[in-house]
């Protein structure tokens, strides 16, 4: 038998019923969600309400709700209890007396002071008073009273949450641009959105861009976009192919120190990249990170291998954990906390990815992944919820809850993963390839905070400190080559320098 929540009504009082000096009231307490609703609702960005640095300056010192606020207040009043439905609302005096701050809790109260029997109107005193008693809103306002009664069942209200997007993704590019731009050759930049790109980070101070690429192709796409790269330095190559592997080439000697994806296909970029011999290939295993920003979540979330290992054996899977966690430090995490994803919470012999999972966290107590906290095997809802960690009966765990990096079983899984989190979720990616000589940035979707954050992810990753060296500072005007130094955090552990296995086999479309 399902049990049912008793229907709640809203009832009014009638023009016959209301008498003189009847009073009805309620309270609320201001959060600031209260305040940005009411800026979303009504378009009032007034800085007094909304910007901390500003409010700090003006006369009251800190953020104040809108007056209006206040006053919807009333008009919930006279709409929901006296008189209630069927009032029709004809005249409102307000007075300001004082500001409402955040925490302040306001009880509103209306008092009907005059009834007009001929037309059927209502006079009544309006009043918002704050925790201390003081009044901070009065007035008067003026209603047709109903005839008829009306009693109604409450409408339930959708739940809001509020979401402010690209905050985390700032944060990231305010950090880099304090560390001065990097080289970065953008291939095969021959439509709109990867000339803007390149136009828009370097004015960011994130990159100094180096266009790879069909001359004539990107420098009439710029001008048919009205996108100045006049001061651009550009290589011209005959085709995408002999774009990505001049690029590739500029990385592998050190005259650029990272390459971002231009109007080409991923496998296409990729295939210079991973090419024995002549590619940006290092004794670790290159390995994709989606850097995401989900709303609801209180931290950058980084998925990882969602666009490059098909199917990673366990030495694979260690590489591309310690490349996560390598990239999570890099931007501030200090101890990344990693979830090994997979169906169930308990080893289970007939599931590879719990078996591996158990290994991944045992080789991270053993110290042959470094950096982070390991565990696993998790599963998603266990990794990123503590209500379903607690529920699922995980009772000690230093990341269950709280995982900053997922680590899924294989690319399928995580490319769906991702994109579910993008479709109904509104996340927002940047991908990037690490364990190579130098990061490959392959953000695809025409979002230019993706373009960005991964812009930003590259310098944080590339100036990030080393054991006993400091963060790296360089002049903007620096155009020289150097050649980067990796791996970028943590020496990986031995391996063969062969590529294995299913090396980097990257289809089409997997990056997002």
């Amino acid at each position: 038998m399902e049990l049912a929540e008793p229907r709640v009504f809203i009832e009014n009082r009638t023009f016959d019923e209301i008498a003189q000096g009847e009073t009805a009231a309620l309270t609320r307490t201001l959060s600031r969600e209260d305040i940005e609703l009411f800026a979303v609702m009504s378009g009032d960005v007034n800085p007094a309400h909304l910007d901390e640095e500003y409010a700090h300056s003006d006369m009251f010192h800190q953020i104040i709700a809108h007056g209006m606020w206040g006053a919807s207040l009333i008009s919930a009043l006279l709409g929901t209890k006296l008189p209630g439905p069927g009032a029709i609302y004809l005249e409102q005096t307000l007075r300001f007396r004082r500001p409402v701050m955040i925490g302040d809790t306001i009880t509103v109260s209306v008092t009907a002071v005059e009834k007009d029997s001929e037309r059927k109107r209502i006079t009544l005193d309006c009043r918002c008073v704050n925790q201390r008693g003081e009044a901070v809103i009065d007035g008067i306002a003026k209603v047709i009273a109903p005839a008829e009664k009306v009693r109604r069942p409450r409408v339930t209200l959708p739940t809001v949450r509020l979401y402010e997007h690209d905050v985390l993704f700032r944060e990231l590019v305010d950090k880099a641009q304090a560390l001065g731009p990097i080289r970065v050759a953008v291939v095969h930049p021959v439509d709109r959105d990867s000339i803007l790109v390149a136009v828009q980070a370097a004015q960011a101070g994130l990159i100094i861009p180096v266009l790879v690429g069909p001359e004539d192709r990107i420098r009439s796409a710029a001008a048919a976009n009205n996108l100045d790269i006049a001061g651009l330095q550009l290589i011209a190559t005959e085709h995408s192919h002999g774009a990505a592997s001049a690029a590739m080439a500029l990385a592998r000697s050190g005259q650029v120190d990272a390459v971002l994806k231009g109007g080409l296909p991923t496998d296409e970029l990729m295939q210079p990249a991973i090419a024995h011999g002549t590619g940006l290939a290092t004794d670790r295993r290159m390995s994709h990170v989606f850097v995401m920003e989900v709303p609801g979540y209180p931290r950058l979330l980084f998925i990882t291998d969602a666009a490059l290992n098909a199917e990673p054996d366990l030495a694979t899977k260690r590489d591309i954990v310690q490349n996560a966690i390598d990239l999570a430090r890099a931007v501030g995490v200090q101890t990344p906390k990693v979830a090994i994803l997979s169906a169930v919470e308990t080893v289970n012999p007939g599931l590879r990815s719990s078996l591996d999972a158990a290994a991944l966290a045992k080789m991270a107590e053993r110290g042959q992944i470094i950096g982070g906290i390991v565990d696993g095997p998790l599963a998603f809802d266990d990794a990123v919820s503590p209500a379903a960690a607690r529920v699922n009966g995980i009772a000690v765990s230093p990341v269950a809850g709280q995982a900053d990096i997922l680590v899924v079983p294989g690319l399928e899984s995580g490319n769906m993963l991702a994109k579910q989190l993008d479709s109904f979720s509104e996340s927002q990616a940047a991908g990037i390839v690490l364990g190579g000589r130098t990061p490959i940035l392959l953000t695809s979707r025409s979002v230019l905070a993706e373009h960005m954050a991964g812009c930003a992810v590259a310098v944080l990753m590339l100036r990030a400190p080393r054991p006993g060296k400091p963060a790296q500072h360089r002049n903007p005007a620096d155009r020289g080559p150097r050649r980067p130094e990796p791996p970028w955090i943590a020496d990986p552990a031995p391996h063969d320098h062969q590529p294995r296995g299913n090396q980097l086999r990257p289809s089409p479309g997997k990056d997002r």
